[in-house]
């Protein structure tokens, strides 16, 4: 047992050994910790991140939240790598330039609200130039969108002024502004606070149509009247309003274990239904202009694979790598083992042929000796050979090998002895 066990055993650590190597670096596990880069701390992708958190904490995934400008930085920190998943804007992927993020899909619909105050005489986008307009932080997809709308606009327009989210909802209520856009959801609460002010006004885009056929990713939405709140009938007639798909973005590379978790998170958080969209339209593999990631196609092509439908993350993710290896294991141990019963073999025989050199040296040094003392000394290193022989250890089927070898100690004995007698 313990040959079989010096053979075997340190094939199986070698196995074992390489399993480990191939699964650390040819199909490494995925990580523990990711960096979700949200927008303003104040704002409805930070609010949504916080939610991703504690989701993901329950497979064991730890999420830090990075405060960003928004979507333009966000592109940023993915490709620098100090991202590995983000919420973009839809229609800024030109925007952000060469960027190598990819998507996850569409998640949610994000309205390009404008809101006005309403003692001013304020028809259309156009009719924003000369007023004071909050249109974002730099670096933030609203003010991104709100550029590339004024340049389509064309004319002379004023400087923007860099207020967001909340401060730029408390800004047009306190008159400081004159006019705020906002590409936010329409949970957003500084949304649901300026769409139940009377002294604001939710502007109308008219040419909502022609807007979606200039910018692919911007789609034609209808607020209608009263759905916002029927009893006091707000708002009070349909209003045409561009929309945003929101994506999740992740970096080159991402592990695709973390692309199909979070995945399989943002299907219960974005699945249900607003006043603008229906339920069930998000996550949306199409609504996005970013291309999809190779991870995030098999998922909408198949859904979640088929040990992570009965397993945890955790288990079933390493089942699924343990298995990647299981055909190349196979193949590794068969050669393997097909070494091992001759090394068995020469280990067991080593121990009889050893000692074939010691009763080599033995007879010659025998009967090259000259003096009976001599060789009497070499007939008692013969009898202690046999002893020691006699002392050694095979399994009952090298037995007769070992009598061989005992067979011919007792054979060269006797040469030497025979020599011995002939020369009294």
């Amino acid at each position: 047992m313990k040959d079989v066990l010096k053979v075997y055993v340190p094939l199986g650590l070698l196995a074992l050994v390489l399993v480990v190597v191939m699964m650390r670096f040819v199909s490494p596990a995925p990580p523990r910790q990711i960096v979700f880069a949200a927008g303003s701390i104040d704002g409805q992708y930070y609010r949504l991140a916080k939610i991703y958190q504690d989701r993901l904490a329950v497979h064991g995934i730890e999420v830090e939240i990075l405060e960003t400008a928004g979507t333009i930085e966000n592109y940023a920190r993915l490709d620098a790598g100090e991202a590995d998943v983000a919420f973009l804007q839809g229609g800024l992927a030109a925007a952000a330039g060469d960027t190598q993020a990819q998507s996850l899909g569409g998640m949610f619909a994000e309205p390009y609200w404008i809101f006005v105050r309403s003692d001013l005489a304020i028809g259309t986008f156009g009719d924003l130039r000369s007023v004071r307009l909050a249109a974002g932080p730099v670096g933030s997809g609203t003010r991104t969108l709100t550029e590339q709308l004024q340049a389509d606009w064309g004319g002379d327009w004023g400087d923007l002024i860099a207020l967001g989210g909340n401060s730029a909802a408390t800004a047009l209520i306190n008159g400081q502004v004159d006019a705020a856009v906002f590409a936010a959801s329409v949970n957003a609460p500084y949304v649901e606070q300026l769409l139940g002010d009377p002294s604001v006004l939710l502007l109308a885009v008219r040419r909502a149509q022609a807007l979606s056929m200039i910018y692919p990713s911007l789609v034609p939405a209808t607020l209608y009247e009263g759905v916002v709140d029927l009893q006091a009938n707000q708002p009070t007639t349909d209003i045409s309003m561009v929309v945003a798909i929101a994506q999740l973005g992740v970096r080159d590379g991402l592990h695709p274990a973390i692309q199909s978790v979070l995945i399989e998170t943002a299907e219960p958080i974005h699945g249900e239904g607003s006043i603008l969209t229906r339920a069930g339209q998000f996550p949306d593999p199409v609504a996005v202009d970013l291309p999809l990631s190779d991870e995030a196609r098999r998922y909408y092509r198949n859904g979640p694979t088929f040990l992570r439908r009965y397993f945890s993350f955790s288990t079933a993710n390493f089942l699924e790598r343990a298995w990647v290896f299981l055909i190349p294991l196979i193949t590794l141990l068969i050669p393997l083992m097909q070494v091992a019963p001759p090394v068995y073999r020469w280990r067991i025989r080593r121990k009889i042929y050893v000692w074939y050199d010691d009763l080599h040296d033995l007879e010659q040094r025998g009967l090259a000796a000259d003096n009976i003392a001599s060789r009497q000394r070499v007939l008692d290193e013969i009898q202690a050979l046999q002893h020691e022989v006699g002392q050694v250890d095979v399994p009952v089927s090298y037995n007769d090998e070992l009598y061989h070898l005992r067979g011919h100690i007792n054979f060269v004995e006797a040469l030497i002895a025979r020599q011995r007698a002939r020369e009294t």
